[in-house]
């Protein structure tokens, strides 16, 4: 005992009994519970359960009426079982159900009544259980093939390969392949294989697309040719389309930029003089659109060679050309404006025929390939004129030198984009696309065209 504990001043009481550790305390034996004496039920009196079980056993020895329908219970569901209770340390887990309770005792005899002792109905042994297996239900099998879209019956149609001329096709595979890095080129690695645009405006359809060439993605190398869709001026019939197309030079190293900053450049340096342009190609005024003209490409030359010295490289490495043209919106002008810097392609589909000398008349039409061509930034001087008027149902082919030198030296080539592309109405993007990658031997240069459809009334 302590010697600062208190001190006993009467005499010692016994001390209660503990109970064991872990052992719990029924509740009769709680301090201030009402005690119930426990004693087993005797066998004279009543069962409740008697009267139940007699009704099942009398259920089963009767048997089913005679053209009655047999229930036959399904798999009971298993009840989910719930999360446990939380457990903390140093307490012991308690019971839903106390184990222990107070048993009520058996109800006294009457006064007057004589005990009687209690006879239990003899137990009939259950029949044994019969299985009746479930009838068979009906079977789903799915409904019949509608005949509508071929969405709907599973068959996507897909286009597949693109179409080439003679027996067979080039050795290259049409598909993207190499990628260039990141880590030596991010503008290279960053130039899309391919690309698809378009636009309409009332009776005037585009479709524009620029695919890496062959040789290109065996080498790894990025996709040299831009293109650009672009509407300029304010909004209303005075406002005029762009659509251009640049092909960067191959032996300069930068041409990818090169082409893709000549196209943004014609963009914002023809926006800042559309009006005028809207009025000289309304007037049919040639001379006043070349000067114009003249103005904004030597403004574009001269921003890309500076944004080659901005990045540290020679203007030379920008080396590109550009070809533009400019359409009108307004459905009463049918005169299109042309310009270009460098070699390319633009030809007339009218009734079936093409035309490939539309603004190249030097060029004869033999698919040979030119290697010596002027290019922007230190070519800076433009060739400008006005085509002839459009007539409803003409398809204006503006394109690089990927698809003009195939297109001129190869007539299963014309034969199939003249089919194609000259039935009067624009093919759909994606088909446009797949339609371009005609494929011809020797001809694996990056190809891109922008194609306008001028719709019959």
């Amino acid at each position: 005992m302590n010697a600062a504990g208190p001190s006993r001043t009467g005499p010692r009481q016994p001390e209660p009994d503990l109970p064991e550790p872990g052992a719990r305390e029924p509740d009769g034996d709680r301090p201030g519970a009402r005690r119930t004496e426990f004693r087993w039920p005797d066998a004279r009196e009543p069962d409740p359960l008697d009267e139940t079980w007699q009704s099942v056993d009398q259920v089963f020895s009767d048997g089913p009426e005679s053209g009655a329908a047999v229930a036959v219970p399904g798999p009971s569901a298993t009840p989910p079982v719930g999360p446990a209770p939380p457990f903390s340390y140093g307490q012991a887990p308690q019971s839903p159900v106390p184990p222990y309770g107070p048993v009520p005792a058996p109800p006294s005899p009457r006064p007057g009544s004589a005990e009687q002792p209690v006879r239990h109905a003899p137990v009939q042994p259950s029949p044994p259980r019969v299985h009746v297996p479930p009838e068979p239900g009906p079977v789903c099998t799915p409904p019949p093939a509608s005949e509508g879209p071929a969405g709907r019956t599973g068959a996507v149609p897909v286009l597949g390969a693109p179409f080439h001329s003679g027996p067979k096709p080039p050795l290259y595979a049409p598909e993207p392949l190499e990628l260039p890095p990141v880590r030596q080129d991010p503008a290279a690695a960053l130039t899309p294989d391919m690309v698809v645009d378009g636009a309409g405006y009332g009776a005037l359809t585009v479709r524009a697309a620029s695919v890496r060439g062959d040789s290109h993605r065996y080498q790894g190398e990025p996709r040299q040719d831009s293109l650009a869709v672009v509407r300029l001026g304010a909004p209303g019939p005075d406002g005029l389309l762009l659509l251009a197309v640049a092909d960067g030079v191959g032996s300069a190293a930068r041409s990818h930029v090169g082409s893709q900053e000549a196209c943004r450049l014609a963009a914002m340096e023809l926006e800042g003089v559309s009006a005028e342009l809207s009025e000289t190609v309304r007037a049919g005024d040639r001379p006043g659109f070349a000067a114009l003209v003249d103005t904004a490409v030597g403004r574009i030359a001269t921003l890309l060679a500076h944004r080659a010295r901005e990045h540290g490289d020679d203007p030379a490495a920008y080396a590109t050309t550009l070809r533009a043209l400019l359409v009108p919106l307004d459905p009463r002008v049918r005169t299109r404006g042309f310009l270009a810097v460098g070699d390319g392609g633009t030809a007339l589909l009218r009734d079936g025929e093409w035309n490939l000398s539309l603004t190249d008349p030097e060029h004869d039409g033999d698919g040979m390939i030119e290697t010596r061509t002027a290019a922007l930034p230190h070519g800076h001087r433009a060739r400008a004129l006005l085509l002839p008027p459009a007539l409803p149902g003409d398809v204006l082919v503006l394109c690089t030198d990927g698809l003009s030198t195939p297109l001129a030296g190869d007539a299963g080539m014309r034969d199939f984009l003249g089919a194609g592309w000259g039935r009067g109405a624009a093919p759909a993007p994606a088909d446009f696309l797949w339609q371009l990658q005609y494929r011809v031997k020797s001809y694996d240069d990056d190809r891109t065209a922008v194609v306008l459809w001028e719709a019959v009334p």
